[in-house]
């Protein structure tokens, strides 16, 4: 899984980012491209019409709605299938699960997910839709940097994190 999130735990309001930090769309871009990605509908809409699909990578949407369908993604009715389906896709590597709440709720439920990649933007916005919380059973890997911060060009301070599943914790394989 990959978000950003503000200190608050915020990721959203009205499907749109609040914050404009292009060295963490630079980094989502170099992590999750070439892979598969799974989202939510809302998530879908969310992207500008130019971005969508993402390009080199295989769009794969969890919609309940099953006459939806869109030009460049594949239709999945939960997060499940939208695994089973990404795992059908060619290459290798990792699956990431881009959004939004809901998706990821879903996913960390059925522990579908054994690693959390985490921007954390040092602000607290006000918002409608939050990360989850990953709970028992996950450590923080690494941080960039070690500690502290890094500072954006526009001044913003955020910092990527890596979170793992714990072996004890347990992981259910597809």
């Amino acid at each position: 899984m990959i978000w950003a999130q503000a200190a608050n735990g915020v990721i959203g309001r009205d499907g749109t980012m609040l914050w404009h930090l292009p060295e963490d769309f630079e980094h989502f871009r170099r992590t999750t491209e070439g892979h598969p990605v799974i989202m939510g509908r809302r998530t879908w809409d969310s992207l500008p019409e130019r971005f969508r699909p993402l390009p080199d990578r295989t769009n794969i949407v969890v919609t309940g709605d099953p006459s939806w369908s869109a030009e460049g993604a594949i239709r999945a009715g939960s997060v499940h299938y939208a695994v089973v389906a990404a795992l059908g896709q060619p290459g290798s590597g990792p699956i990431w699960i881009i959004g939004g709440g809901t998706v990821y709720r879903n996913a960390l439920a059925a522990q579908l997910a054994d690693t959390a990649v985490i921007t954390r933007i040092d602000t607290d916005v006000d918002g409608d839709t939050f990360a989850p919380e990953l709970g028992f059973g996950w450590d923080l890997a690494t941080s960039e940097p070690a500690s502290g911060w890094s500072v954006a060009k526009n001044g913003t301070r955020y910092r990527i994190e890596i979170w793992v599943r714990s072996r004890e914790a347990g992981l259910i394989l597809l």
